[in-house]
């Protein structure tokens, strides 16, 4: 049994590690000018209040490694068969030992002592799909255009939650989950309806997935158009006729119908996606003619397929990143547009507006303030930070988002220097380093100037993980964005050491997956990255008829396995899903 030290002392009093994680200590820091030792601006900034402290409480004595609740137990899969295939529990995932980095050496079970343990969050997309801004009829050019589970992403997320919150600690080591951390693209649309969804599911509350009339769902779903499943009416739409999909009297009512998320137990970490940042995920803020739009009452649902390819193969490319070609399309189409109620409430939220929600004390839940971000990001409008993971673990959360358009990402040159320092200091202070963004590295193309820094530098993904492998306190790059499960070893510059980027598939797509990653040391001059895949709480199988909350949570999972379109390699290989990464102790 592997030995405890954040849990041995746990019948006694809550240790330090624990209180360090539950309460935001080492706060954040958001310039260039900010230390990380003791007595810097971050500690400056005083400890945060106690309702930031983790209701979850260390169990009295190390658990037995377990596998309930988690992807080790079983997996949900599809019914053989073709057409629309029901949901069930399929055979476990089992754990892959990977050495790229370092050998793994033998006794290392006995000898293991936990160092951090926490949970990742990755493209919940929570959506508004009544949105006017919404390119549904791009579907025949991508699957990602539209998909027919997204009226109940927010059922999903919540369920998600209370996965987590049952999770009786890490599945390996035992040691108390210290936090969560979502990797970006937590809404969909840039839309102030969906950030504040997303604020209700992770701190909890009541949470209406609905926008425009309050009494009636106004979208694709009952437009009639056959390009989208009809799920209420007798229609043959193409997702029907074609795929076999049911038809769910009730479904739209339900869908927009009062949630409530208990929100999660643990505390938890925001990082931006371009989904955050950007209308569509893709086109530069700031142009008024979309902010006047997303609150309007008109809505384009239908194209022809010549002009949806013309837009989306500008898009696929980076070629329309400030959404001229976009805006144009929507001034000609206008005839074509029906009728939706406007909402205010749709509008597209800056980032200081981003880090204002998650400053607002309405929204702190179980902590800590701001969820990694300061009133130093806000007084900087910068949305990266770094935060004490455990005594032995600092986190460093990046933004890659890049403001000048196009859904690939970057970072700048004061960013990228900003980050340096860090890595610099935490080498000097001993601490192991987790790093977080939304992009992966093989995403990070994108080298457009940003508007607010012309003039500006942006770097790529190569370049930020070649400055990662030069820190020998860099354990793992912790991404999302490209809905697929990777982890890809990174040597470190002169053949030894190096890092892990572990990439986690999105939960709007099948398999709407989280991860559980627990950091152990050997003792043996190696170190273990543990890796655990997750699904929401919603059992494997759905019922037509069941439209209560877990019901939607359930269906949400099924129509993401059906979707047309959806790719079923997702959720990766062995070596990507459940795993122990060995490597060397810097």
């Amino acid at each position: 049994m592997s030995r405890l030290r954040s849990v041995t002392k746990a019948a006694a009093a809550l240790d330090r590690r624990t209180l360090l994680a539950a309460t935001g200590a080492a706060t954040l820091t958001a310039g260039l000018g900010y230390a990380l030792a003791p007595g810097g601006p971050a500690a400056a900034a005083g400890p945060a209040p106690a309702r930031t402290l983790s209701s979850r409480r260390a169990p009295a004595a190390p658990l037995l490694p377990y596998t309930r609740g988690t992807t080790l137990a079983s997996v949900a899969t599809g019914a053989a068969g073709s057409g629309y295939r029901r949901l069930g529990d399929g055979p476990a995932w089992q754990r892959v030992v990977r050495s790229e980095l370092t050998p793994a050496r033998s006794g290392r079970e006995a000898r293991r002592t936990a160092l951090a343990a926490f949970v990742q969050f990755t493209d919940l997309h929570l959506v508004d799909v009544q949105h006017p801004l919404r390119y549904e009829y791009l579907r025949a050019q991508t699957a990602s255009a539209w998909r027919p589970q997204e009226a109940l992403s927010v059922a999903g997320a919540v369920s998600l939650v209370e996965r987590v919150n049952a999770l009786r600690g890490a599945p390996v080591t035992a040691s108390p989950l210290h936090f969560v951390m979502t990797t970006g693209d937590n809404t969909d649309n840039n839309s102030r309806t969906e950030l504040d969804w997303f604020l209700k599911t992770m701190s909890g509350g009541r949470i209406t997935p609905n926008s425009g009339d309050p009494r009636h769902y106004e979208g694709v779903q009952n437009s009639g158009v056959p390009l989208y499943w009809q799920p209420d009416a007798a229609q043959r739409d193409s997702d029907k006729q074609r795929h076999g999909f049911p038809r769910i009297p009730g479904f739209l009512a339900a869908a927009i119908a009062e949630l409530r998320s208990p929100g999660l137990n643990l505390p938890w970490y925001s990082t931006v996606g371009n989904h955050d940042a950007l209308p569509g995920g893709c086109y530069a803020p700031g142009d008024s003619f979309f902010a006047e739009f997303a609150v309007g009452g008109r809505k384009l649902m239908e194209l022809p397929g010549s002009a949806s390819k013309a837009i989306w193969d500008n898009v696929k490319h980076g070629g329309d990143p400030k959404g001229a070609a976009f805006r144009d399309l929507l001034r000609s189409s206008t005839r074509a547009m029906r009728r939706v109620t406007p909402d205010e409430a749709r509008a597209p939220f800056t980032p200081a507006e981003y880090l204002a929600a998650h400053l607002d004390p309405a929204h702190t839940g179980p902590g800590p303030v701001g969820h990694g971000y300061t009133q130093d990001n806000l007084a900087a409008v910068t949305q990266y930070y770094t935060f004490r993971v455990s005594d032995d673990v600092l986190g460093i959360s990046l933004d890659t988002t890049d403001p000048g358009g196009h859904y690939e990402g970057s970072l700048g040159t004061s960013q990228l220097r900003w980050l340096v320092a860090r890595l610099t200091a935490a080498e000097k202070n001993g601490d192991h380093v987790v790093v977080f963004s939304h992009h992966t590295s093989r995403s990070m193309r994108n080298l457009r100037e940003d508007p607010r820094h012309p003039g500006e530098r942006r770097h790529g993904g190569k370049e930020l993980a070649a400055v990662l492998g030069r820190h020998r306190p860099v354990l793992a790059w912790v991404n999302g964005h490209s809905h697929k499960n990777a982890i890809t070893p990174h040597p470190g510059d002169d053949g030894t050491g190096g890092y892990w980027e572990v990439s986690t598939a999105s939960h709007v797509d099948f398999p709407q997956l989280a991860r559980v990653i627990e950091i152990a040391d050997n003792h043996d001059g190696t170190l273990s990255l543990f890796t655990t895949c997750v699904e929401s709480a919603a059992p494997h199988r759905t019922d037509f008829t069941d439209l209560g909350q877990t019901g939607l949570a359930a269906l949400y999972r099924e129509l993401s396995f059906n979707a047309p379109g959806s790719r079923a390699t997702l959720s990766g290989t062995p070596g990507d899903r459940n795993t122990e990464l060995v490597l060397k102790k810097g």
